[in-house]
């Protein structure tokens, strides 16, 4: 009876010893790049980048300028492609115009880079702002945590959108109060959030070290507990954009965002909200768009916290 030693090549094993873990980081964007709504939510919002970036190329008029010299006698020109057939003697345009002879597709266009900034700033704003008072906090504690945390409450107390309304009202209309007045009433959010998380995270055994061996609060908090913090507020600040978008376009519906003539989904949807049965594309144009971006948003903010979830992790 023979035996056959069993050989196992050095190549073959090495690579076996030579594989790095994975961080958080990368397995989060491994995993997310494997999630179909995630990936649908990427789409629509490359898309939408796309748009806003390069919309003065895209844009067949002027956003804000009439073109009551181009559509002469008509009030309202109905949406219009040459390439489908559209008439001759009919001026072109891919949206038709609103009220006020303004090109719909163009300022749909413009509509995109406002309603990104609009979400992105104020939610920035909201998360540097409750990121700090969260963090600040939970690893204070005693009076300092009760009195921010109480500051909170009491923000949260009132319905976002109203309390929005509010401060609008007393600032006056405008984008630049739009933005600070969705950014004030979504820090409580994030604040929360924060405070959450590192309160789990300063019982950890690596902070305890750090506090062992004399390194101060603020190293601490800076250096362990923020940047082990911020998953949950990625999350949430990507579904928070989502959110923002929305109150600036309901602000804007009501007059007190974004003023006339700019180009803002809410806005349009507000001036021409009594034609919705004579001219409807007026309304469903700036309203397919907002929602478009809404759920590509709420798609992407899905897909992180899927990716982002420890517990899935295998």
């Amino acid at each position: 009876m023979t035996t056959s030693a069993i050989t196992t090549s050095p190549a073959s094993v090495e690579p076996i010893f030579n594989t790095k873990p994975r961080g958080l980081w990368s397995t989060a964007f491994h995993r997310l790049f494997h999630r179909r709504s995630a990936i649908i939510g990427m789409i629509i919002l490359g898309c939408l980048i796309f748009i806003a970036v390069f919309a003065p190329f895209l844009a067949t008029h002027d956003p804000v300028q009439s073109q009551i010299g181009i559509v002469d006698v008509q009030k309202r020109a109905a949406p219009c492609i040459r390439l489908f057939g559209c008439p001759a003697d009919q001026p072109e345009f891919f949206f038709g115009t609103d009220g006020n002879v303004r090109d719909l597709y163009s300022r749909v266009l413009y509509g995109a880079r406002l309603s990104l900034m609009v979400g992105i700033l104020s939610v920035g704003f909201a998360i540097v702002i409750g990121a700090f008072i969260g963090a600040v906090s939970a690893y204070v504690g005693g009076y300092t945590d009760n009195l921010l945390m109480g500051l909170m409450d009491i923000l949260l107390a009132f319905p976002s959108l109203i309390l929005a309304i509010a401060i609008v009202t007393v600032l006056g209309p405008g984008l630049i109060n739009t933005l600070l007045a969705i950014g004030i009433v979504s820090i409580p959010v994030y604040a929360r959030i924060m405070r959450s998380s590192v309160l789990s995270i300063k019982q950890q055994d690596y902070v305890l070290a750090g506090q062992s061996i004399g390194s101060s609060s603020r190293r601490i908090l800076l250096q362990n507990i923020l940047p082990n913090a911020l998953t949950p507020l990625v999350v949430q600040g990507t579904l928070g954009i989502a959110v923002a978008i929305l109150d600036a376009a309901a602000l804007s519906f009501l007059g007190l965002g974004a003023q006339p003539p700019t180009p803002e989904w809410g806005s349009m949807i507000g001036q021409e909200r009594n034609q919705v049965f004579t001219a409807p594309h007026l309304i469903v144009f700036p309203g397919i768009a907002l929602i478009l971006t809404v759920l590509g948003f709420n798609l992407l903010g899905d897909g992180l916290r899927d990716a982002l979830d420890v517990r899935q992790r295998s």
